[in-house]
């Protein structure tokens, strides 16, 4: 049986993506000839799961055989190769090489990091939220975990700004926002999923997104380059990749597959309601983007001194 492995991509931060397969298939074999199993490595009911499953039943449709989503989480998504353009700087020690054990398919789909500061906070864009900051009115910000690519926005903002900021890490971003929406932790870095709901209800304020782009969902948010504050690019993509040495064929049918997939009406129309946009990178656009994205997020890894046990 050949397995499909997904993860997600730590920002690339994001950094982390969503195949992978156990005994990679040959060109000489027809593809596939058994169901195939994507591996989530992450429990089931989050974002990316749900992108997994959408992803599985189209591929299915469309290539005549079952692909079924298997949930491995634990270990910070180590077991399953989570986020896993991150995680090699985070753990002493992982169980695989970001480069060299996988080759990649593509990146299906994002969604930015955000900068959110409750409603109580006197500040409505990011020069006055940093002007605050500056002044010692706020001094924590929050995120949905250690080492999350949220994490990683936010030490890469505090580090660039020079900012007495330190980051409150909670166990997942519903939790993150709520802490937020109590105004308990008022300034936050978010995916936008867990924030999405908040910020139209106007009950937290998006400050700006981490993206080179604006995003659909928030068209009159502005980018921190925008904000005056380059250099700060950060997504949490979903990606595809398969075992080091699947023939290129699968690979490319594979790729072909998900392009069409995810530029249908319906499958646009599920991600936005999570708050994710198709991507639909190349192979080599993604790979591009690992040997980047791999050193990028170490370094700063290293020089906020995060640990992750």
């Amino acid at each position: 049986m050949w397995t499909l492995i997904r993860v997600i991509s730590a920002l690339a931060m994001l950094s982390a993506g969503m195949c992978h397969a156990q005994n990679a298939p040959t060109a000489r074999e027809p593809y596939p000839v058994r169901p195939v199993r994507i591996i989530v490595p992450f429990a089931a009911g989050g974002p990316g799961d749900l992108i997994s499953r959408l992803i599985a039943q189209k591929l299915s449709e469309g290539l005549g055989r079952q692909f079924y989503v298997e949930n491995q989480g634990g270990a910070g998504g180590n077991i399953g190769m989570g986020t896993f353009m991150i995680n090699p700087s985070l753990y002493g020690k992982v169980p695989y090489d970001p480069i060299k054990d996988f080759d990649p398919v593509t990146i299906a789909a994002t969604t930015p990091n955000v900068l959110v500061a409750h409603t109580s906070v006197p500040a409505t864009n990011v020069n006055e939220l940093v002007d605050l900051i500056r002044a010692g009115k706020y001094r924590n910000y929050a995120t949905p975990g250690a080492g999350t690519p949220s994490h990683l926005s936010g030490e890469l903002f505090r580090a660039a700004l020079k900012l007495e900021l330190t980051a409150v890490p909670f166990h997942g971003g519903g939790p993150m926002i709520q802490s937020v929406l109590g105004g308990h932790t008022p300034i936050a870095f978010s995916s936008l999923p867990p924030a999405a709901p908040l910020i139209r209800d106007g009950a937290v304020r998006a400050l700006a997104v981490t993206t080179a782009k604006r995003v659909s969902l928030l068209p009159g948010v502005p980018t921190l380059e925008e904000a005056g504050y380059p250099g700060q690019e950060g997504d949490t993509p979903q990606c595809v990749l398969v075992p080091a040495g699947t023939s290129r064929a699968i690979i490319d049918l594979l790729h072909r597959e998900i392009l069409r997939i995810i530029a249908l009406p319906d499958v646009k129309e599920k991600f936005a309601a999570i708050g994710f946009e198709p991507i639909g990178t190349t192979p080599e656009e993604f790979a591009a983007r690992i040997k980047v994205d791999v050193p990028r997020w170490a370094k700063i890894v290293r020089e906020a001194n995060i640990k992750v046990d």
